[in-house]
């Protein structure tokens, strides 16, 4: 992976050094590959590479399969190794530091509980481990001068049958540092309706909700989401340029209409939380292109979605935050003014009060404001 200071705007300024906020990023999707081998030797786990670059590299191989579920096998290797409290709690720590160091002043971290229980550990011990290790990074971020904040996203996998309790579990630690819900997983053939007792529990509980859909299914999963899930956000949410038609184009520009999905969460503003490299290596984007501009982001952004930008598992695909923008950058010429408003929809999107939000926009309106002197 390059590193961050290689990522420049035209004026000269480093991306890595701009205010982001971070909402879709997997905890076992961003385990430092050094990290996975030490502890995997400890547990005497197998790893296909014992050199941490080369172990970087498989992970980049096997997620260009160019479809989810292959991509979604790589897992099977990191949550080995978040089984313990020790594990967890040191990986939460590291990956709030690496936060920190791609310029995140606020970030939510997603990650399924269920997934961490064969050697005992109990659903509350795992939330327990994992806060233990953002709160010591916070700290130590503080004691070098900087400032994040961070939130749990607690995950239940789409395909299983857990996820009244997941929910149950992430409500009862919404005051311990879990600010919201997801489900995850293989998307095609498990809608969020399958979780619909999760979600009538989540509504009544008035907590906030992002859901997985439009990355390895189309409108119906999309819809779902919105319907059942009652979704804040979208989790990927690329494939709702499926219900947008060209009507025609001429010079002046490209006409289009929009179906009553897209239309639908663009008046309310439900956020799109699109991951670039992760939509190019699952295949999200195949019926477009197979290259960055073919993705649908520019033409989401132009029509008045609200999009933000989001690096997915930045261990599978080999990039941060300042990556990401940085390759939007270059592949649609953004410039500062349209970084900064993906920055401003992710803090008008995250899962804050009304006053924090406020305050995480005024925080990011100022590092820019400082770029452009």
């Amino acid at each position: 992976m390059n590193s961050a200071n290689e990522y420049q705007l035209p004026r000269g300024v480093d991306i890595a050094s701009l205010p982001k906020v971070s909402l879709h990023d997997h905890l076992d999707g961003g385990v430092r590959p050094q990290t996975i081998i030490e502890l995997a030797d400890a547990i005497g786990y197998d790893v296909p590479e014992s050199n941490a670059d080369r172990l970087a590299e498989w992970f980049l191989t096997q997620c260009d399969a160019g479809n989810l579920v292959d991509y979604l096998k790589t897992f099977d290797l990191s949550t080995a190794v978040m089984q313990t409290p020790e594990g967890l709690t040191r990986i939460a720590r590291e990956f709030v530091e690496d936060l920190v160091a791609d310029g995140v002043v606020y970030g939510e971290i997603r990650w399924a509980p269920e997934q961490h229980l064969s050697r005992g550990l109990t659903l509350d011990a795992t939330v327990e481990a994992v806060q233990e290790g953002i709160e010591q990074a916070i700290d130590d971020a503080e004691r070098a001068g900087n400032s994040i904040q961070i939130g749990q996203l607690i995950t239940a996998m789409r395909h299983a049958d857990r996820g009244l309790e997941i929910a149950e579990l992430a409500v009862r630690h919404r005051d311990r540092g879990v600010v919201g819900f997801d489900i995850a997983g293989a998307e095609a053939g498990f809608p969020a309706s399958r979780h619909r007792l999760a979600f009538d529990f989540l509504a009544k509980e008035h907590f906030p909700v992002t859901v997985h859909a439009g990355e390895a299914d189309g409108l119906d999963s999309i819809n779902s989401a919105l319907f059942d899930g009652r979704a804040l956000r979208l989790g990927h949410g690329v494939r709702l340029a499926e219900d947008i038609t060209v009507e025609r184009s001429d010079d002046e520009g490209i006409y289009v209409s929009l179906g009553p999905i897209a239309q639908w969460v663009k008046d309310r503003e439900i956020a799109l939380e699109l991951s670039p490299s992760s939509n190019l290596q699952t295949g999200a984007i195949a019926q477009w292109g197979t290259d960055l501009v073919d993705h649908p982001f520019d033409l989401l952004y132009q029509l008045g979605f609200r999009n933000t930008v989001n690096v997915d598992n930045r261990t599978m695909s080999g990039t941060s935050l300042t990556r990401e923008l940085s390759l939007l950058t270059d592949a649609f010429a953004y410039d500062l003014d349209d970084l900064e408003v993906f920055q401003q929809n992710a803090a008008a999107a995250a899962f804050l009060p009304l006053e924090d939000r406020e305050e995480l926009g005024e925080i990011i309106a100022a590092g820019f404001e400082a770029a452009r002197v």
